[in-house]
């Protein structure tokens, strides 16, 4: 059985970076469309970024593109997922998920309804 477990979040101040981490075993990621969403307090769940397996090609969400870089680490057994967040500010304030999906293809990336394993999240706060 898979599962997603991320690292990495805290509290900041406006313009400052952080580097999420999503710990993934237990199941083969290495084939899997992997990505990140968040969810701010009182807010519907929203497409941060994904990154295709095997040519990794990336998208991003319109907030945080040339933000925010996502990134994958593969291997058999247990795989890492990054996201290098620069310049924050407030409204990326948030829950973070990382999520995956049995799929080498991009069609619907942004569609959390096609993601099969999530991880916990962690929280990011930035302060103005």
């Amino acid at each position: 059985q898979g599962q997603l477990v991320e690292s990495g979040g805290g509290l900041v101040q406006a313009g400052d970076s952080l580097r999420l981490s999503c710990e993934a075993s237990g199941h083969r990621f290495d084939r899997d469309v992997m990505a990140w969403f968040r969810q701010p307090p009182g807010k519907e769940r929203e497409f941060v970024a994904g990154i295709t397996p095997f040519n990794f090609k990336t998208y991003y969400g319109d907030s945080v593109a040339g933000r925010f870089t996502i990134s994958r680490d593969d291997a058999k057994n247990t795989m890492y997922l990054h996201l290098q967040m620069n310049n924050l500010q407030p409204e990326d304030t948030a829950q973070y998920l990382c999520a995956t999906r049995p799929s080498q293809s991009a069609i619907e990336i942004r569609a959390s309804s096609t993601y099969n394993y999530w991880g916990q999240g962690t929280q990011v706060t930035v302060a103005s």
